[in-house]
């Protein structure tokens, strides 16, 4: 039997997964269970992998998967509680990835440190297309390390899809001042926009709502081993 807050998390990523075929960050997770810091999302995470519920899949960020849900979806629930029945629904499986590759553009690179400049240089980069979901992508080299604790590492490449709307906690490319862009969470706070690193060395970045253009959601991530 699972424990309230660990089939909530179970619910929360199904939901997820099903609403955006992505899994939700670690700090959508933390505010959706009302946590007071990410160390508790990963000890839930593991415990729900150890069960054999969940699992991560390796080399992609935010990458997981659901193998199965609780007998007793009500388990740990108070009586009241509405509770979407997901008891049935087994995870889609993921594509094969050989043979079904996509070609994407890659803008140059882009900051997880300091803003710096997305070169647009008209190169392709082909990713498979397990790693993709619908919508329009394009490719961005990561340069810096401020979202190392989000598994994003200089050199990586981040898969964006293209989009001008995100919700607060999740990993956008943000355009500041129409010169520089920079790969952060978005979080919206007293009128203004605040892009927090997955960096504990760095601080967040605040600016006025003219001052940031989103310009796409973090889809995947590709990495490439010498």
């Amino acid at each position: 039997m699972l424990t309230r807050k660990q089939h909530e998390l179970l619910q929360f990523i199904q939901r997820r997964l099903e609403e955006s075929g992505i899994s939700p960050s670690f700090e959508e997770m933390k505010d959706a269970l009302d946590l007071k810091s990410k160390s508790g999302v990963h000890r839930l995470i593991s415990a729900l992998e150890e069960r054999g519920f969940i699992r991560r899949l390796p080399n992609r960020a935010r990458a997981l998967e659901i193998l199965r849900q609780p007998d007793d979806v009500t388990a740990g629930r108070p009586a009241s509680a509405k509770v979407v029945e997901l008891a049935k629904a087994k995870p889609a499986p993921l594509r094969e990835a050989a043979n079904d590759v996509i070609e994407i553009p890659l803008h140059g690179r882009i900051a997880a440190g300091a803003p710096i400049e997305a070169l647009e240089d008209g190169q392709i980069l082909p990713v498979p297309a397990a790693l993709l979901g619908a919508g329009e992508h394009y490719a961005l080299e990561v340069s810096g390390d401020s979202m190392v604790e989000a598994g994003i590492f200089d050199g990586d490449f981040a898969l964006i899809r293209k989009t001008n709307t995100a919700r607060d906690g999740e990993i956008i490319v943000a355009l500041v001042r129409g010169e520089e862009a920079t790969l952060k969470y978005l979080h919206r706070e007293n009128g203004m926009l605040r892009l927090d690193p997955a960096n504990a060395a760095y601080s967040p970045q605040v600016y006025g709502p003219d001052e940031v253009e989103v310009q796409g959601r973090l889809a995947g991530l590709l990495r490439r081993y010498h």
